[in-house]
């Protein structure tokens, strides 16, 4: 991975080919740039300053636009989906549990994080969107992470309330409210992951490393 910042000139291009993509519908191909453009600038770099201005710009509010953004949406997710996967290695036991918060269908920033996590050799589990609570604990009993971060787009997924309510029926699992839709203040013990950048520095670190944020 590179920490090295893209220069405008780089991102200005890598936008353009990913927006001229999307809007021909070649999801194959916007794909495989996230993947070339995730390996040679890191996962957050093209997170951050590709991927994010390229989908807020898609406005989706004509039915042209609709699809075009769907498109987008889902060449970016299986371009993060598939980059540095090995097929043969399962989630790792004790690890980071990933999912949407109930009702949630927008988690795109999910694959992203996951992606950035294995591209730092640290595996995790991503269940994906919509996961209503009583499945998410489901998921804890039988998986048994040290982590989990819930992803909330929107403030009528990202209820505050309810997370708390889960961190408390697990003490000894590190919660956290991941993505902009958890406008309402957190208790803790959960936390909130401002940023892509804030949630691998801290979802990489080992649970006693994590214990003093």
């Amino acid at each position: 991975m590179s920490g090295v910042p893209m220069p405008t000139e780089v991102v200005q291009i890598a936008r353009k080919r990913l927006t001229t993509a999307a809007e021909e519908f070649d999801g194959n191909r916007v794909a495989a740039l996230v993947v070339e453009l995730a390996g040679e600038w890191g996962v957050v770099r093209l997170w951050d300053d590709v991927c994010v201005p390229v989908l807020t710009a898609r406005s989706g509010r004509t039915a042209a636009g609709i699809a075009v953004e769907h498109a987008l949406s889902e060449g970016v997710r299986v371009g993060l989906d598939v980059f540095r996967r090995d097929p043969e290695v399962g989630p790792p036991p004790d690890g980071v549990l990933l999912a949407g918060a109930e009702q949630e269908e927008h988690c795109l920033g999910l694959h992203a994080l996951a992606a950035a996590l294995r591209e730092r050799r640290r595996g995790c589990l991503l269940i994906g969107p919509a996961l209503p609570w009583q499945a998410l604990a489901g998921a804890v009993h039988r998986a048994r992470p040290h982590t989990v971060a819930v992803w909330a787009q929107t403030a009528l997924t990202g209820r505050s309330y309810r997370i708390g309510r889960f961190a408390r029926d697990f003490p000894t699992v590190r919660v956290y409210g991941a993505g902009p839709g958890w406008v309402e203040p957190l208790a803790p013990p959960v936390r909130r992951l401002d940023s892509l950048s804030a949630a691998v520095r801290v979802l990489q670190e080992s649970p006693a490393a994590g214990s003093a944020l």
